[in-house]
């Protein structure tokens, strides 16, 4: 696979970008190249740049700065201190000098580093070259240093055509002295890219630009009203020209301060540069006030960054400081606050150089744990041997001689050794994630299936609900209509017997009235046949008794039957009673409704029997 995927998915596990840090999780120590974002990309060249945290409240931005030969940067205004290095390539830095009202002129090439303070304008221009080579500038940018009173985000530096259009025409007409169609002309331009093509014609352009703009903005006319131009030899401080602060076998390494370079007297910024040669280390350290952030121009090797609160190396949670290991290589940036011991491996197949800035270098002095610098050699060996809880003060003794050299030491496979735990803490970091990661689905499946019995156990009570409500309705309209039929039954029954009686009633009328026109006829006839009626009546008398004792068992019969059928209903109501417990409480009244209907057809059927005993 290829190595830049690799390191690539390596540093998306193990690390975020830098982007922003809002101390609710600890920042990632290192940037991939991939992680860039493009500011500005043309023909003439490109700007990327990253922001970068150390956990403390330290910002800091990094633009990388690519010209192609003949190129020019457009001139900006700094609204902080800006240190440069150049990475490849030739070209010239021209800023305004306030203190001597001139411009300035350095030409810069490979391994040059400057300053240049806040509210400086300056362009850059890279020189045309046969062989195509680009001018590579790494800058870094203090972002503490940018103010602004309403807390609005402020870039690193503006663009002098915006602050010349920002303003009405009639306040630049007058200003500037200039023609309204020259002004017009400037103000409603169409905005340039940062990065131009620069060539003989642009350099007219650019002459007669600084003879009018920059020196009304700047203020920088000498005596004859004709800006002053000087070119100047190199103030620049040369990493391959200087001597190593420290060089051996396995790399050299070399920082310059206020001291070596004048312009960054007053500045809370340095530079360093790191060369390890094959299977070498830069001796475990840390830096007391400064933060290193450091840029790999060459190679790839492994960093390991020891958190000083947290000694143990727990890893898992990352709101907090944390031991760490990651491998870079060329184009990636990354950070080592201050306080932190840290130490840079190089494999032994492959070189690593990187060049970098930290802060507060003017007063930091690097501490060695190892070898013949280690501070560890200025305290009593009792007294360590008591820290590190070891048996005697002579094994603290050889963890102190053993080594010969100071600072750049040998480490063979170093590197490689700590890549691979770094997979395998990876592979464990993973493990527990997809553990996790089980658990909480695990759960939610639990929870889903809680909710979907939920949800069926809801919705079976529901429909069993619904019906015994069915059932109940149901039961209510049978009862309903068997009331109704017995009642109409009832209904029948009586008019019936009130249609028997209106019948029997005009029958005994009529045979009354029969009676009284027949009387004196039936009289003559009586007394000839006294005894023939006697004995006629007699015999119809004991023939509608024998009738009235044939009817007796039927009408038995009919009793015990509405008897059964009272005793069932009752039985019935009994049964519906208990089924209906829980009902709204007019069942009661139902039911005593019903009580009284029964005892009021008892009563009728008592009338009814009474009624036809007295007709018999």
């Amino acid at each position: 696979m290829d190595s830049k995927v690799v390191v690539f998915a390596v540093g998306m596990i193990l690390l975020c970008s830098l982007a922003s840090v809002d101390g609710e999780e600890w920042p990632s120590p290192v940037v991939t190249r991939e992680s860039r974002r493009t500011l500005v990309l043309t023909e003439s060249g490109m700007i990327t740049a990253v922001d970068v945290h150390d956990g403390y409240g330290g910002s800091y931005h990094l633009q990388f700065i690519t010209l192609e030969p003949g190129s020019l940067f457009l001139p900006v205004l700094l609204h902080t201190d800006m240190v440069f290095y150049v990475h490849t390539g030739r070209g010239t830095v021209t800023y305004v000098n306030e203190d001597k009202d001139e411009t300035d002129e350095m030409d810069v090439g490979h391994g040059d580093v400057y300053r240049l303070e806040q509210g400086t304008v300056f362009f850059a221009r890279s020189h045309p070259d046969p062989t195509r080579e680009q001018l590579r500038i790494h800058a870094i940018f203090d972002t503490a240093g940018i103010d602004h009173p309403l807390g609005c985000a402020v870039r690193a530096y503006s663009n002098v055509s915006d602050l010349v259009q920002g303003f009405d025409e009639r306040v630049l007409q007058m200003g500037f002295g200039a023609s309204l169609e020259s002004i017009r002309g400037i103000k409603w331009a169409p905005t340039p890219p940062s990065i131009v093509p620069f060539g003989e014609k642009d350099a007219r352009v650019e002459s007669k630009w600084k003879e009018g703009v920059l020196e009304a903005l700047m203020g920088v006319r000498g005596p004859t009203g004709i800006i002053n131009k000087k070119k100047t030899k190199s103030k620049t401080f040369n990493f391959f020209r200087a001597k190593p602060d420290v060089e051996n076998c396995n790399g050299w390494s070399t920082a310059v301060t206020h001291k070596d370079l004048k312009a960054l007297k007053g500045s809370n910024l340095a530079a360093f540069m790191v060369n390890l040669a094959t299977g070498s280390m830069m001796g475990p350290h840390w830096n007391p006030r400064a933060t290193e952030i450091a840029t790999v121009i060459q190679g790839q090797g492994m960093v390991q960054v020891v958190c000083p609160s947290d000694p143990s190396g727990k890893v898992g949670d990352v709101s907090k400081c944390q031991n760490r290991r990651f491998k870079v290589q060329e184009g990636d940036v990354f950070v080592v606050p201050r306080f932190h011991p840290m130490a840079q491996v190089s494999y032994n197949n492959d070189t690593l150089v990187f060049v970098g800035f930290s802060s507060m270098a003017g007063k930091n002095h690097p501490q060695f744990l190892a070898g013949k610098r280690s501070l560890l050699r200025t305290i009593d060996r009792d007294v360590l041997a008591a820290s590190f809880n070891a048996p005697n003060a002579s094994a603290i003794g050889d963890l102190l001689v053993s080594q010969g050299e100071s600072v750049m030491l040998a480490c063979t496979s170093c590197a490689e050794e700590m890549e691979r735990k770094m997979m395998e803490e990876i592979g464990r970091q993973k493990q527990e994630e997809e553990r996790k990661k089980k658990e909480e689905e695990e759960a939610r499946r639990r929870e889903e299936e809680e909710a979907k019995t939920r949800e069926e156990e809801e919705a079976k009570r529901e429909r069993e609900e619904e019906e015994a409500a069915k059932r109940r309705e149901e039961e209510e309209a049978r009862r309903r209509e068997e009331e109704a039929r017995r009642r109409e039954g009832e209904e029948e029954a009586r008019r019936r017997e009130e249609e028997e009686a209106r019948r029997e009633a005009e029958e005994a009328r009529r045979r009354e009235e029969e009676e009284e026109g027949s009387r004196p006829e039936r009289r003559e006839e009586e007394e000839g046949r006294g005894e023939e009626e006697a004995r006629r009546e007699a015999e119809e008398a004991r023939r509608r008794e024998e009738e009235e004792e044939g009817r007796r068992p039927e009408e038995e019969e009919a009793r015990r039957r509405e008897e059964e059928e009272a005793k069932r209903r009752e039985q019935e109501e009994e049964t519906r009673r208990r089924e209906e417990e829980e009902a709204a409480g007019g069942e009661e009244e139902e039911a005593r409704r019903s009580e009284e209907d029964k005892k009021g057809e008892e009563e009728a059927r008592r009338r009814r029997e009474e009624q036809e005993a007295g007709e018999r």
